[in-house]
């Protein structure tokens, strides 16, 4: 895409513009590996140890401990780059926006997960089913938590040094919800995720077998998520601490909808180079490029995906505003702009499918990488959090003047008071 002159450039940043030229000059090891990939499941130690040596696993930590806390605005930049190469690589990036979280929690627990941030390649640490409806159980004993369960797509979990995974426990006040961070040594990897798309992000299930301790300082009551999340600016420098509670939320937003720019716009570069080489089966033109109607389906692709990017660009950059600004988002605001962010997901999936049908058989191989772009943005754009139907429901009623719904009501329904 040649991008607009009206385009807010105002917040990328020389860090960010390094990253990303880093990321584009991966694509061709990305796409050489992208089979592997998904045959075993998780990263290969090459594309592992160029996103770690890129410092993709880093940018969404602060300065102070290692990182480079980029804004949504480099965000949108770095992934859809690595997107171009393959979906699975590209979701390790949105695996690394969880440390803006981890960065927050309690000190004790922050220098725990941070140790080994000098030594480890990957994720220092993933989530899993922290917001879903079925969490595990945690019991109060002397000095900690006793806590038991298994827990669904856990991202990364082949890589990771820690996971957070959400819990019941009893409070005071009724049902709490919370997160216990375990250390790798107390769960087990289910190797589980058994799929049809982003079969590389190793978004296995994990257990732990019988119970394990968990130390007080390692367990987090989600009620107090949002003054955790908000402690950003006062502990840290650099731009992904200065958002607010609800344009962190955002941003994440912005990490998922930026790997569905990134396969369209590869997805696209695949088409072109194919169709100016393949011939018709049934037609005299000399290329399937000289073909109006895949000229047709070209040229709505484009614009799809042009407009995909401009509201991806456009909201990252306003959530770059305000956290200079001091201000954040109000959950109407933030209703409104996730929507807006899914709803330019659906463009890409759309331009993508178009492609794979103008092509015709020849997508078909699993050489092809337009098949795998196929079969990575279904299952992208089915996440939960990304959902346009519920996500749809949600900002409808707020256009409708209705009472409404928090964002995970479902998973959250039984935080006590």
């Amino acid at each position: 895409m040649t991008e607009s002159p009206a385009l807010d450039t105002t917040f990328r940043t020389e860090v960010g513009s390094a990253m990303r030229s880093a990321a584009l000059e991966m694509v061709p090891l990305i796409r050489s590996e992208a089979a592997e990939i998904e045959r075993i499941g998780e990263m290969t130690p090459a594309v592992l140890d160029a996103l770690q040596d890129a410092g993709v696993f880093t940018m969404a930590m602060p300065p102070e401990l290692g990182g480079t806390a980029l804004g949504a605005s480099d965000v949108v930049e770095v992934v859809s780059a690595l997107a171009k190469g393959d979906g699975s690589v590209a979701w390790m990036a949105f695996v690394a926006a969880g440390m803006r979280m981890v960065s927050t929690f309690p000190q004790p627990l922050v220098d725990d997960v941070f140790a080994l941030r000098d030594s480890w390649a990957g994720p220092l640490c993933i989530g899993a089913s922290v917001f879903s409806t079925s969490v595990g159980d945690a019991r109060k004993v002397d000095g900690g938590w006793m806590v038991s369960g298994t827990w669904r797509f856990g991202s990364g979990s082949k890589h990771t040094a820690w996971a957070a995974v959400g819990v019941e426990f009893e409070t005071p006040h009724g049902p709490g919800r919370g997160m216990a961070v375990l250390p790798r040594e107390d769960f087990r990897i289910l190797d589980d995720w058994k799929v049809m798309g982003l079969s590389g992000t190793s978004s296995n299930g994990i257990t732990t077998d019988g119970e394990v301790f968990v130390p007080d300082h390692r367990i987090v009551d989600l009620r107090e998520l949002d003054q955790m999340m908000g402690s950003g600016p006062s502990r840290y420098t650099g731009l992904a601490y200065q958002t607010g509670m609800r344009g962190t939320m955002i941003t994440i937003s912005v990490y998922t909808i930026s790997i569905a720019l990134g396969m369209a716009e590869g997805a696209l570069e695949s088409f072109t180079e194919q169709a100016r080489t393949h011939r018709p089966f049934n037609l005299p033109y000399p290329t399937v490029a000289d073909m109006p109607t895949v000229q047709v389906v070209a040229g709505k692709a484009r614009a799809m995906i042009n407009i995909a990017g401009t509201v991806i660009r456009s909201h990252a950059a306003e959530v770059d505003r305000r956290a200079v600004a001091g201000k954040d988002f109000s959950p109407e605001e933030e209703s409104e702009m996730t929507l807006d962010l899914v709803y330019a997901a659906r463009l890409c999936e759309e331009a993508i499918n178009s492609l794979q049908v103008a092509l015709g058989s020849s997508t078909m191989r699993l050489s092809n990488p337009i098949q795998r772009f196929v079969r990575d943005i279904r299952v992208l754009t089915s996440h939960g959090a990304i959902r346009l139907d519920p996500l749809s429901e949600i900002n409808g009623r707020a256009a409708l003047g209705l009472e409404p719904f928090a964002m995970f009501a479902g998973g959250l329904a039984k935080v006590g008071g």
